[in-house]
């Protein structure tokens, strides 16, 4: 009776407040009271309302309101970061909402799980979660779940899948500006920043952050802004702007004071421990209740009352001497959880110096292409401007020099890719002597510089066709017999293919490499095929080269399985052989002596005057060589410096024949740029232009729809003929 007068006298302030409920003690009454409690971060009000609404449903036994109060408390206890209650709560909500008809409300308990995995970081179950609810979504045909694409980004974000991570977060910033959207647009232009904080890309990384905080409504989404102003600061410091960094970090910590004051209003420990005592009181006082109705229909009601309040005390007991138990386990598991993180930590520190030397190497060498694209266009265009007698030595040795740190280039992203495990083994038939036979023909030239004789000696019973790789077989041999071919004058280099085998369709092939050049001393052999490694700093300088031939033929040799050995002897020669088992091919694939060279195409005036070309390059020395070059061809230019003018300005029906698309733009990069002009025209012809990173690759960069790839720095006979095979396509399609 008191707490009937109770909430007749309390209810009476909040009448207006919360609008007209008909009946005071209903579920729909303590879900109102709750949100109100919470509004006031009035947490353990809201909390107890919640329960109350549980145990009001609980006596009507309706699913749909069992659901709902579940979700009230779930909520509530998400925002008090007690994640265990809160995922507890949510599990029962879509129990009971399993018991009826398909609705949006489990879709969003679902959802409300999901999160509650990503605060435990169980991505694995927060990414199943997030697609049950699209699910349900999907099948009731409701839009508008950008919710759940902003979760499964930063899903795929953390995983690593940051390619699948950026198509996700740009289709929520590509959605119309809409109040609605302002806080899922800050949150995916914060996660697009962080990527690019990862790829050390610290200025594209500050217009995302810089957007994302317009976007951020403060008084909405406190959090977010608090996380926001912090990366702003960091990546200020990082780029030495550190009067922004100060102002932004200054504006963070005053933001984050007050929410840990206003979280620290929320509730006081005491105060949610006894609301988890008042659970535990109110299921005992149930058991109570229901022994006193038993006691009107049986003569021993009163024995049973007491045999079940002695269970109540021994469980009471049992309970009591389990907590004590558990926080004994508790102390015991941290003990070995802290041992256990210490082997952790000295693992992990070995695989982050590792991946940091990787990431360095990869950074740099994508990073110098930039320069180098421009030395090397420069100097072929001032090559082809007739220079004098007198420059034309100084160019040339400038082409060489660019060539040459090319080539090392290449060759510091074919092992880091390696090493990434960023490369496949392919598995293709082919004559394997008719690639020895190749590799003998297009070495030929090499070997006269040296007055060397060139041997390709294979034994009759090697199986002409075979399945395996054969363009890491070529990178291989190649390898071993530039080498053999380099460090020999007026002597030998032999290749040998010996049989030594056949079980099972595989036939064990034994391969050698011989030479009669100077030899590799004793003390060397063993780290001849660590990274950089040459004989001898004299070696290096007389005979030049990167040091990575011989480690990159180690991986692949890794990669197919093999071992590769050496004998060597000052002065006398080197030996270099390996055995591989190698499937014998089913197909008959005749052998060809002859090499078929590629005839370049006719890159006449025909073909590439007068074509109108559309150059998207926000580097303005990449505009101006690329713009030359296709200029020197007879064909008019117009050039963009971001993907959505370049976008918006093919959309406005310019008669573009060609448009040069650059990977990496400010803004939205060139092949989400490719992918939206795609959606309107299928048919203009699309060339991607880019510096080849450990992440990237043709196949991809083909499938964002574009129709070929020219790697930065550019060949100029590569770069025409890969501009005329293109236009000659799209003109025999027309």
């Amino acid at each position: 009776m008191k707490k009937i007068i109770f909430l007749l006298l309390f209810s009476i302030p909040f009448y207006g407040q919360m609008g007209a409920v008909k009946e005071i003690d209903s579920v729909a009454y303590y879900i109102k009271l709750a949100d109100f409690y919470k509004s006031k971060n009035n947490y353990k009000s809201s909390l107890v309302s919640s329960n109350e609404a549980i145990k009001f449903a609980s006596k009507t036994n309706n699913p749909l309101s069992k659901s709902l109060a579940y979700t009230s408390l779930g909520t509530s206890f998400f925002e008090l970061k007690k994640i265990a209650d809160a995922k507890e709560a949510f599990l029962k909500s879509i129990a009971e909402l399993n018991k009826e008809p398909l609705s949006s409300n489990l879709a969003l308990n679902y959802y409300k799980l999901g999160l509650c995995y990503m605060s435990l970081e169980d991505y694995q179950k927060a990414e199943t979660f997030f697609n049950k609810a699209q699910e349900i979504y999907d099948t009731l045909k409701i839009e508008n779940q950008e919710l759940i694409t902003l979760q499964k980004g930063i899903v795929y974000r953390t995983k690593g899948k940051t390619k699948e991570a950026t198509e996700l977060f740009n289709s929520i910033i590509s959605k119309p500006d809409n109040q609605d959207y302002y806080e899922s647009k800050a949150e995916a232009l914060y996660q697009l920043a962080r990527i690019e904080l990862g790829n050390n890309r610290n200025n594209l990384a500050l217009n995302y952050l810089e957007r994302a905080l317009e976007k951020n409504t403060a008084d909405k989404n406190i959090e977010q802004r608090i996380k926001i102003l912090h990366s702003l600061s960091f990546t200020n410091d990082k780029v030495l702007n550190t009067k922004k960094a100060y102002r932004y970090l200054k504006e963070h910590v005053k933001l984050r004071d007050s929410l840990l004051k206003l979280n620290n209003d929320r509730l006081d420990p005491n105060e949610y421990y006894t609301l988890k005592e008042n659970e535990r009181t109110d299921l005992f006082e149930e058991l109570i209740k229901e022994n006193e109705v038993q006691q009107k229909s049986n003569r021993f009601a009163k024995v049973i009352v007491i045999l079940a309040i002695a269970l109540i005390t021994i469980l009471s007991l049992l309970s009591l001497s389990l907590y004590k138990n558990n926080i004994i386990r508790t102390k015991t598991n941290k003990l070995l959880q802290e041992k256990n993180s210490e082997l952790e930590i000295a693992k992990e520190k070995a695989e982050k110096a590792s991946q940091a030397r990787a990431d360095f190497l990869s950074t740099v060498s994508h990073e110098l292409r930039t320069p180098l694209n421009a030395i090397n266009g420069i100097t072929h265009l001032l090559i082809e401007e007739d220079p004098k007698d007198s420059q034309k030595h100084y160019l040339n040795s400038l082409k060489f020099s660019g060539n040459y740190l090319l080539t090392f280039i290449n060759e510091i992203l074919e092992i880091n890719r390696i090493e990434s495990n960023n490369i496949e083994v392919e598995k293709i038939d082919f004559n394997l002597k008719d690639l020895l036979y190749n590799i003998q023909n297009s070495l030929k030239e090499l070997a006269k510089v040296n007055n060397n004789q060139f041997i390709l000696d294979i034994d009759p019973k090697v199986p002409d066709a075979i399945v395996s790789d054969p363009t890491k077989l070529s990178q291989i041999f190649i390898n071993l017999i530039n080498n053999a071919l380099k460090f020999t004058k007026n002597g030998e280099v032999k290749v040998m293919a010996e049989l030594f085998g056949i079980k099972d369709n595989h036939a064990t092939i034994h391969f050698e490499i011989i030479d009669t050049g100077i030899g590799i001393a004793a003390e060397k052999q063993e780290s001849i095929f660590d990274s950089f490694s040459q004989g001898s700093i004299e070696i290096n300088r007389k005979y030049g080269g990167t040091g990575l031939g011989l480690a990159i033929v180690k991986k692949l040799m890794d990669l197919l399985g093999g071992t590769i050995k050496l004998q060597s002897e000052l002065g006398k020669g080197t030996t270099f052989y390996f055995d591989l088992e190698i499937e014998i091919s089913s197909k008959k694939i005749e052998q060809e002596k002859e090499i078929e060279l590629e005839i370049p195409l006719d890159i006449s005036d025909e073909i590439l005057e007068g074509k109108n070309v559309l150059i998207v390059e926000d580097n303005k020395i990449n505009q101006m060589i690329t713009k030359k070059m296709v200029e020197k061809k007879g064909m008019i230019t117009t050039i963009i410096d971001n993907g959505e003018d370049a976008v918006e300005a093919i959309r406005g029906k310019h008669n573009y024949d060609l448009v040069l698309m650059d990977v990496h733009l400010p803004g939205i990069n060139g092949t989400i740029a490719t992918k939206e002009i795609r959606k309107f025209n299928k048919e203009l012809s699309i060339i991607a232009l880019t510096a080849i990173s450990l992440n990237e690759n043709r196949d991809i960069l083909l499938s964002f729809g574009m129709n070929d790839v020219i790697t930065k720095p550019f060949d100029p006979v590569n770069f025409y003929n890969v501009i005329a095979k293109v236009l000659s396509k799209s003109k025999s399609t027309v």
